[in-house]
């Protein structure tokens, strides 16, 4: 097996969203402590092996649905680069460490890192079909990594630690879903069935809805944290959700790949200057 299918088979480029580890670390403004950083980081580590672990299962499952997608089918298993049992087996060494690992760390990331894991099995055996139940497992999944960060080090979990993480990913899957029907049209259904379900009209009324429950969410908690100053983010936010949302509505390949951000000149200057700003806030 090649490097290169190796990473497409772990798909490595989705490890980002287990970044949200690192929320609690670094709004608790403890980013700068050794030894948090250091638990954090194999935080993250754990959950990219329980994630891939999680892929690995669900391409096998979505083998033959995957082979009818345009960009999926390139995918290690769909494209018949890695064997289904091979992948298997590489799905079980992952899972394992990763249980293991989060077991000797501490007990209550064990819980959310078997919780992520069992849950995503749920999704790609069931709730994945199931109109609106597909988006909202998705946002519960992001949640339980930003909430393992808080847990890992023994921090308070914040309401805002479950509502921004929350509607964001709302908005990023619901978003995901109309630039597939964008791109695939009629064809939608064949690769993915609940897309059957879905139509431009409610995917444009689902993003609204999850467009201003999470400026709201991060308006109000900017408002009422220790740090007020945060307010001031608010316009860099609100661009870079602006942004993502027309990109999404012009059918960018960044809707349906969020990795692929790096490609839009606009989207990275402003989340860079967002990052900045609250940084800044925050730690000075």
């Amino acid at each position: 097996m090649k490097i290169k299918d190796l990473i497409s088979l772990l798909r490595v480029k989705q490890w980002y969203k287990n970044f949200l580890v690192f929320l609690a670390i670094f709004f608790v403004g403890e980013i700068f402590q050794l030894n948090t950083l250091l638990l954090s980081t194999i935080g993250f580590i754990v959950l990219c092996l329980n994630s891939s672990a999680g892929y690995i299962i669900n391409d096998i499952i979505d083998l033959k649905k995957d082979r009818n997608h345009p960009e999926k089918r390139k995918r290690a298993i769909a494209s018949g680069k890695v064997k289904p049992l091979t992948a298997g087996i590489i799905s079980s060494l992952l899972l394992t460490s990763a249980l293991i690992i989060s077991l000797l760390l501490n007990k209550n990331f064990f819980y959310i890192v078997l919780t992520l894991f069992l849950l995503t099995q749920v999704y790609s055996f069931f709730l994945k079909k199931i109109l609106f139940a597909d988006i909202l497992t998705i946002a519960v999944l992001f949640v339980l990594r930003a909430i393992s960060g808080a847990l890992l080090i023994n921090v308070n979990i914040s309401p805002w630690l479950i509502l921004c993480p929350f509607f964001l990913s709302l908005f990023l899957s619901v978003g995901k879903r109309h630039s597939d029907l964008l791109l695939l049209k009629e064809e939608a259904s064949r690769t993915r069935k609940v897309l059957k379900e879905y139509d431009n009209g409610i995917t444009n009324y689902l993003m609204i809805i999850s467009t201003a429950l999470l400026m709201m969410s991060y308006a109000l908690y900017c408002f009422m944290s220790n740090h007020q100053n945060l307010l001031f983010t608010l316009p860099f936010a609100l661009y870079v959700v602006f942004r993502y949302f027309y990109l999404i509505n012009v059918g960018s390949i960044i809707a349906r790949h969020p990795e692929k951000v790096f490609k839009d000149k606009e989207m990275i200057i402003g989340i860079l200057l967002w990052a900045l700003l609250t940084f800044l806030i925050l730690y000075f």
